[in-house]
């Protein structure tokens, strides 16, 4: 019995083609990514940042991870849907995720109108409060609509 394993060519310029696009996506998607924390923090009262980081707000822990998690759906699907050619795909991916983070914002900022009581009021409390676990999972869900919208 004669068993053959094919392993083909390996191509190291498009492997180094590859290892170019990848990190090129992924400094597009922390761009976006950093986008949105700046457009949370920019619709959340206090420094995110400190908030989160350094005194461990819960509130503020649940919206901000609600939002990241959301937008990392968003970049994931603009990444995807992007072009297959680079520079097309690149300024594809940009394009959606920063429409998706603005979404995202909008989201928010609908969110705060029509629920009753203000949650950002609460972003700085020292106790969780189950509106800041609801805003987190409507941003998960608006992430998705996002994500599913690009595809």
């Amino acid at each position: 019995m004669y068993l053959a394993v094919e392993f083909g060519t390996i191509s190291g310029e498009s492997l180094a083609q590859n290892v170019v696009a990848a990190t090129l996506y992924f400094v597009v998607g922390a761009l976006v990514l950093a986008a949105g924390f700046a457009l949370v923090d920019l619709l959340t009262p206090g420094n995110l940042r400190t908030l989160v980081f350094v005194e461990y707000r819960p509130n503020a822990v649940a919206v901000a991870s609600g939002m990241y998690a959301a937008l990392a759906l968003v970049v994931v699907s603009a990444i995807i849907a992007s072009s297959n050619e680079l520079a097309q795909g690149l300024v594809d991916a940009a394009v959606y995720g920063i429409v998706g983070v603005v979404l995202q914002g909008v989201a928010l900022v609908v969110l705060e109108v029509l629920v009753p009581g203000r949650f950002r009021d609460l972003i700085e409390a020292e106790r969780l409060h189950p509106s800041a676990i609801a805003t987190a999972v409507v941003l998960l869900a608006v992430g998705g609509v996002n994500a599913a919208a690009l595809s």
